[in-house]
């Protein structure tokens, strides 16, 4: 996936150019002697992050509060403009999570989150790799929430601790002053929403792409079934004009049985020679069992015996459609043999 590829190059390019992990701000005003009280903001964001983003309260009590209607349809909602994992708190995945405890049967809930949980591993990764430690707790609740058994979690928590770790060890090292922690908080916020709308309007079109290829299937599939409802109308219809046909005939010819001694071809065009076969050299025939109502339409045509099978089958049948046979005072069964022969 495009989107995997331009996780793993960001990842590699911009884990060596940030700046150090929030929990740097707690050691360095620990080393100052700040007191917690005085400085709230110096637990970190990574602590934060530790204390909030458990799968107990990876969904807001404002959006666990809402109906199943409501987060359907703001699930909807998120999903179609894009807000798949993030901002935090109106998200398509909070949503579906939500729905999805109060609706524990619902397959369009489980579909969904099937759909998003690949690129919430995605986020996660970025978040690590830009050293937004909160960010990638936050997801990684979410993921753990949706599925405690997901094969990528154990390493994204083991990659999430070591991140913490060597950022820990680098601000003991550079104690980064005030002003250049707040630059660099901003420019991880600026990096979250760069990749954040990078990656879902990329899951947004391949999503687009599935639903257009979906929706074309099913217009095929329409398509097809109307054909069929068409061809048994022409039937029913070509069987109600031989009925009125027969109603309108003198009674002494109705009593006349026409039989296949009695057809007469009017028009029997060639069938068209499959351009497969012919490029091959295949040669072949195709016993074709049709019925010709009394106005000399065909109906009911189909392959009785096909040497070789299913090569011209279908050929034969559509050339024996067009045929057109004098008028017969009943309708009539009857079997002909066509020849396929590339040199005829």
């Amino acid at each position: 996936m495009r989107v995997q590829s331009e996780t793993r190059r960001v990842r590699r390019v911009r884990y060596t150019t940030h700046a150090v992990a929030a929990l740097a701000v707690a050691l360095a005003l620990a080393g100052c002697g700040k007191d917690e009280a005085e400085q709230p903001q110096a637990a970190g964001p990574a602590k934060q992050a530790q204390q909030q983003a458990t799968p107990a309260t990876a969904v807001s009590e404002k959006i666990a509060a809402m109906t199943p209607e409501q987060l359907a349809e703001a699930a909807r909602k998120a999903y179609a403009e894009n807000r798949l994992y993030a901002p935090a708190g109106d998200n398509a995945v909070e949503y579906y999570l939500a729905l999805r405890d109060k609706r524990q049967n619902d397959p369009s809930v489980a579909s969904a989150l099937t759909d998003l949980l690949p690129m919430t591993v995605i986020a996660v990764e970025q978040s690590v790799a830009r050293e937004d430690f909160a960010e990638a707790q936050r997801l990684t609740a979410l993921l753990e929430k949706a599925d405690a058994q997901h094969p990528a979690l154990a390493r994204l928590k083991g990659s999430i601790a070591s991140a913490q770790q060597a950022a820990a060890q680098r601000a003991e090292q550079q104690k980064l002053t005030a002003e250049e922690e707040a630059k660099r908080q901003q420019e991880i916020e600026r990096q979250r929403q760069l990749d954040q709308q990078r990656q879902q309007e990329e899951a947004a079109r391949q999503l687009a792409a599935q639903q257009d290829a979906e929706r074309r299937a099913a217009e095929q599939r329409a398509a097809e079934q109307r054909a069929a409802e068409q061809r048994a109308a022409e039937q029913r219809a070509a069987e109600q004009r031989a009925a009125e046909q027969r109603a309108q005939q003198p009674a002494a010819a109705q009593t006349a049985t026409a039989s296949a001694a009695d057809l007469r071809p009017i028009s029997t065009p060639a069938p068209r020679y499959p351009p497969e076969a012919l490029r091959a050299g295949t040669s072949g025939e195709v016993l074709v069992e049709f019925t010709v109502a009394p106005d000399g339409t065909v109906a009911n045509a189909r392959v009785v015996r096909a040497n070789p099978p299913r090569i011209f089958d279908r050929e034969a049948v559509n050339a024996v459609r067009r045929w057109r046979f004098q008028p017969v005072g009943n309708a009539v069964t009857t079997r002909r043999t066509i020849n396929f022969n590339p040199g005829g």
